[in-house]
């Protein structure tokens, strides 16, 4: 049996609410471009089977990974909200199963860590929701 990369868990990061975003995902000390901020497992999961979770909340948790699948990520990938610019990035391993969540712009302590829900940074699409 082939052995995976343990997950780690986000040390340096906290959860707590984020003002018209709900939950999100902030720095307790300054993260540097490059960075790791987390490496989250996920369950990944025939397009099929997400299909009947359309319009639900669930449905806005779920990672694009390929043609076939969606991933839902554990750990506290879900809770990174979205920005254009962010100041992270996520990309997928897929022989680990797992979402790494990277620093792409310096964090400050107390800054909020986020995401582009599109993969780049820097894609300025805009999202199926009102961005704040």
């Amino acid at each position: 049996m082939q052995s995976l990369p343990t997950p780690t868990s986000p040390v340096g990061l906290l959860v707590r609410e984020s003002p018209g975003r709900g939950r999100g995902v902030f720095a307790e000390r300054a993260f540097a471009p490059g960075e790791v901020l987390e490496r989250a497992p996920v369950l990944v999961v025939p397009r099929s089977q997400v299909e009947s979770l359309r319009g639900t909340l669930l449905d806005d948790y779920f990672f694009w990974w390929d043609y076939a699948h969606n991933a839902c990520a554990l750990g506290w990938a879900s809770l990174y909200n979205h920005a254009c610019p962010a100041n992270a990035a996520f990309r997928i391993e897929p022989a680990a199963r797992l979402l790494v969540i990277t620093c792409v712009r310096p964090i400050a302590p107390g800054d909020e860590v986020t995401i582009n829900y599109h993969g780049d940074p820097d894609d300025p699409r805009p999202v199926w929701f009102p961005a704040v």
